[in-house]
């Protein structure tokens, strides 16, 4: 990569983490805040997402440092990688979304993280509003400027759903490279995967100060790892029923 290329996709991605700092700093710690109160009440914390979004519902279940209490919420059609054609396709179809919360069934005092860029498809909407219509608070982790850039596949977005939305500032398209006229390099899983880290460690400090102990999992390829993460199966692996295959 030419030197002058290199320095300017770094600075236009440096710019844009500025940008969900600045957007979605006190978005952030409102967030870690709701999870907190969550895991304190013994909730579970569902997660989806469709498409490549689902990059981050696999950063967030049953990962090194990650909360062991989530759950992922998806349906096989959304997963791209053995027919991606489909995956457009059953996104965008409505009813998807719903039954997947219906099967799932979350309640109070869960929470709901889902993971959309654009907002506008029926999937990700479908399930922001199911579960709020649960009385389980949504977090969205969306773009402001993708979803009106979007085509308006639904009536509402996602974050019209959300209790706390964390605006990651992605742009129209995705892609940020060359800055001129943007064709490559998309940055929503950079930008997501930041925010969500953001909340991981806001949320590890509220705790801290609290004196909760949060259970996390432990990378199995640290010393003592692999007993911390057999107790925490056997705590969760009747809710979460995807840590073992039992779904």
């Amino acid at each position: 990569m030419l030197e002058g290329t290199r320095s300017e996709f770094s600075s236009r991605v440096r710019t844009l983490l500025d940008d969900l700092d600045a957007a979605s700093g006190e978005a952030i710690d409102d967030a870690a805040a709701l999870l907190l109160a969550s895991v304190e009440a013994d909730g579970i914390v569902h997660v989806a997402g469709a498409g490549h979004s689902l990059a981050m519902v696999f950063e967030t279940f049953y990962r090194a440092g990650g909360l062991a209490a989530v759950r992922p919420i998806w349906d096989p059609g959304v997963f791209p990688l053995d027919h991606a054609v489909r995956s457009t396709r059953v996104e965008r179809r409505a009813g998807v979304g719903r039954a997947v919360v219906e099967a799932a069934a979350p309640a109070p005092p869960d929470v709901a993280v889902v993971f959309s860029t654009s907002g506008r498809n029926p999937y990700p909407v479908e399930v922001a509003a199911e579960c709020a219509a649960r009385g389980v608070p949504v977090v969205a982790v969306t773009s402001a400027r993708a979803a009106e850039g979007a085509a308006a596949r639904t009536a509402t977005t996602l974050a019209d759903h959300a209790a706390i939305v964390l605006d990651t500032r992605v742009p129209p398209g995705d892609v940020v490279h060359p800055a001129a006229a943007p064709r490559t390099a998309a940055a929503s899983t950079i930008l997501a995967a930041y925010a969500w880290s953001r909340v991981l460690a806001a949320l590890d400090d509220l705790a801290a100060a609290g004196g909760v102990e949060l259970p996390r999992w432990t990378s199995a390829n640290v010393p003592g790892g692999d007993e911390v993460n057999i107790a925490l199966l056997e705590r969760y692996r009747h809710r979460i029923p995807e840590l073992t295959g039992d779904a």
